[in-house]
């Protein structure tokens, strides 16, 4: 079942998304982000278990992002990512956020549901902030992935 995270649930999206941070294939996040942006997050949960996260922000009036989208390894290739982003996909539908995107390292997938790759340099220099304290800045090699709505 998708739902809206709740407060209970950070630790579990906090593992969920470093387990893949360790393998640099996501950012990591902070117990601290988690909580502040706890309103952003969607989780896969099945039997009180989270499987699977992701999270739709806001970046503009018109432009969001999809974040921090994890499954649990075991979980993989039973549709929960597709869930997920697809929840967040029909949230920007319902906020009426015209444009959305991604910057990951898996582009095939968000291809798979219409996203298109963009030049990096075309996204807002706001939605930069994260990036300016990663680790992997400024040699990132993540793609940039947009959809419109």
């Amino acid at each position: 079942m998708i739902r809206k995270a709740n407060i209970k649930d950070i630790k579990n999206i906090q593992t969920l998304i470093n387990t893949y941070a360790k393998e640099d294939l996501l950012l990591p996040r902070s117990l601290t982000e988690l909580y502040e942006n706890l309103r952003d997050f969607f989780v896969f949960e099945e039997k009180g278990k989270i499987y699977g996260c992701a999270a739709l922000h806001i970046n503009w009036e018109d432009l969001a992002e999809v974040k921090s989208l994890a499954v649990d390894k075991n979980r993989k290739g039973k549709g929960i990512g597709k869930s997920l982003l697809t929840a967040c996909l029909d949230e920007a539908k319902q906020v009426k956020v015209k444009k959305v995107f991604c910057l990951t390292y898996q582009p095939k997938f968000f291809k798979n549901f219409g996203f298109r790759e963009i030049d990096r340099a075309k996204l807002p220099h706001k939605i930069w902030n994260e990036c300016i304290n990663c680790v992997k800045f400024p040699d990132c090699c993540e793609v940039a992935l947009m959809i419109k709505l």
